[in-house]
């Protein structure tokens, strides 16, 4: 098995305690904004030390960031920030399971960005994958208990939310792997390419962010602070997760990465089942089914 495989495993799992924490802090009378910032607040200062330690313990030093770096991270953190309030807005509108799932739509988006702005190629059989993959989507999209025509069962509010996470999230992991092999050739250390992205692009969210809310929500800042306790929680598995991403996007095209990733609609069921008391419906299931499916072929099929 290759390394970026368990590595992109990892960043499933964290991502998956990432939004179980954020949804509680939704709950919490936190603006989506104010959730969203969680991540960030809390784990940028975290990477930069990591960044730091690395490299003056590799003896690489400060890295030379050339100017093709800051189109790719800026593009690809501010698709994130947006991508990540789509999902925490998602999740009033839906169970957690079929929010996560909804965001998974990455991967085919990302298939398309990464052909478009990296020059990434796929093959047949990787794409009829996709494909499947958002056949379940589609089943998706149509909420419980739906009547109605069915174009407007299909294109609804959540769908639109959970169609631009996956627009935003294709984006960001594209941008993210354009700014870290910007910064040395394949062969280099993969890590601290990572990290170096990661902490840079981290800073950069956080101060975004906190600008944007003195802006437009006064006080949430300090709401964000007072939740310390869960908000922190958020910002340490964020980290985690976004490391395991980062580190994943450097070792191979991110449409892959996010096909293994896929595997966080397991682990979002196993959540909304035994800590939110969420029950899937029999058209959830089946979209459910197609997309695992469609994991299981991109996993066999790289």
């Amino acid at each position: 098995m290759e390394l970026w495989i368990p590595i992109t495993i990892g960043a499933a799992t964290a991502q998956t305690l990432r939004f179980m924490l954020q949804k509680r802090l939704k709950g919490m009378a936190l603006s989506t904004a104010g959730a969203t910032f969680a991540r960030f607040i809390y784990s940028s200062p975290l990477v930069a030390v990591i960044a730091c330690v690395y490299a003056v313990t590799s003896g690489q030093g400060a890295p030379d960031i050339p100017a093709a770096f800051w189109p790719y991270a800026l593009a690809g953190g501010t698709s994130q920030i947006l991508a990540t309030m789509c999902v925490v807005a998602l999740f009033s509108h839906r169970n957690f399971a079929v929010g996560i799932t909804f965001k998974k739509t990455e991967v085919l988006l990302s298939a398309f960005f990464g052909f478009l702005i990296l020059g990434d190629t796929f093959t047949t059989l990787t794409i009829l994958a996709m494909l499947i993959g958002l056949a379940g989507v589609l089943l998706l999209s149509d909420p419980p208990g739906g009547v109605g025509p069915w174009h407007q069962r299909i294109f609804n509010r959540a769908t639109a939310l959970g169609l631009g996470a996956g627009v935003l999230f294709g984006i960001s992991g594209n941008g993210y792997r354009g700014a870290s092999l910007s910064l040395g050739d394949g062969d280099g250390d993969v890590f601290y390419r990572a990290i170096i992205t990661l902490a840079l692009v981290t800073a950069f969210q956080t101060l975004a962010m906190a600008l944007w809310l003195v802006w437009r929500e006064r006080g949430e800042i300090g709401r964000v602070l007072a939740s310390w306790r869960v908000a922190g929680l958020v910002g340490i598995t964020s980290m985690i997760g976004s490391i395991c991403w980062f580190t994943a996007f450097t070792l191979q095209n991110a449409a892959y990465v996010n096909a293994v990733g896929q595997i966080e609609l397991l682990f979002s069921l196993m959540v909304g089942a035994f800590v939110f008391g969420e029950k899937v419906t029999a058209r959830e299931w089946q979209g459910l089914g197609l997309l695992t499916a469609s994991i299981i072929m991109l996993v066999l099929l790289l």
